[in-house]
């Protein structure tokens, strides 16, 4: 096969990756603002959560893979898995002090706030509350109104 129709093969297969991720992410916040999930829904939210990740993780950047991490953390949260919750949170931080100039602005308020609702669900109110201090004052300072937004947002969901 001629390189240009593996070069081509190669751009279609990112795209559908792509796809594929942005899909997943939209389902499975479909799920968490769904406030009467059953728990075949909890089970494909976070089915859908690790897929989208594993399809950015297949042709996506840094940043990608630390949001990857977030909605995993959000996911765990929201099915009061504590444990599981604040390992994702902790890997999320751990790619956003790796990456932080690959990534936006507000990754970081972001992954404080993981490692805040993480913390509350785990029962380490001390934790969460420190950390929730960190997300606000990182989320105050994001330059964009409507990323602000829903930074601040995310921190008075429960």
């Amino acid at each position: 096969m001629p390189d240009s129709e593996n070069l081509i093969r190669r751009q279609i297969a990112e795209q559908m990756q792509e796809s594929f991720a942005d899909a997943l992410t939209g389902i499975t916040w479909a799920l968490l603002d769904n406030k009467a999930r059953t728990p075949a829904d909890d089970e494909k939210m976070l089915y859908a959560a690790f897929a989208s990740a594993y399809h950015y993780l297949e042709t996506a950047g840094h940043a990608e893979h630390q949001r990857a991490e977030w909605l995993i953390s959000r996911v765990y949260s929201a099915l009061g898995n504590g444990e599981e919750a604040l390992r994702h949170a902790r890997r999320c931080m751990e790619l956003t002090e790796q990456h932080g100039d690959k990534l936006a602005e507000y990754d970081r308020a972001f992954a404080l706030e993981a490692l805040a609702r993480a913390n509350a669900v785990a029962g380490n109110a001390d934790e969460a509350a420190k950390y929730r201090a960190e997300a606000e004052k990182a989320g105050n300072a994001i330059a964009d109104a409507a990323s602000r937004k829903v930074l601040l947002d995310q921190l008075q969901a429960r």
